[in-house]
Formats: C-alpha cells, sequence, structure tokens
C-alpha cells in the first residue's frame, strides 16, 4: 500500500537538497535527472503493486489538478 502521509524526517532539507540537485542544469537534463531518480527509487522500493500505485495517484493529480 503506498504511504502518501508526510513520512520526511526533515521535508524541507529534502526538498533543498532536490532543488540544489537540479540547480543549473537545462529543462532536458532536468527532466532526465528526474526519469533517472524515479528508476533509482523505484528498484529501491521494489514493489510493483506500490509503484503502479504510485504512477496512478500521481497521474491522477495532474488530472485534478487540471480540472481547478
Amino acid at each position: 500500500m503506498l504511504n502518501t502521509q508526510p513520512n520526511l524526517q526533515n521535508p524541507d532539507d529534502f526538498y533543498q537538497a532536490l532543488i540544489d540537485t537540479h540547480r543549473g542544469l537545462s529543462d532536458e537534463h532536468s527532466a532526465a535527472l528526474n526519469a533517472r531518480i524515479v528508476l533509482l527509487l523505484s528498484n529501491h522500493i521494489g514493489d510493483e503493486d506500490v509503484l503502479k500505485e504510485a504512477f496512478r495517484t500521481a497521474r491522477q493529480s495532474l488530472h485534478a489538478e487540471a480540472a481547478a
């Protein structure tokens, strides 16, 4: 089951690290970095059902955002 509740000990630090990782990259390189991060974390999670649920949840949130 996908955990969608806040689960980071230091979310501001995490967000800053994510922004710093993308700093100075072109849009193309930033998108490629995001894809690599997704693949690394997906491998770490390793549970295909959880990953598919995450994909669905993320896509649904895009549709909800677009409808708003």
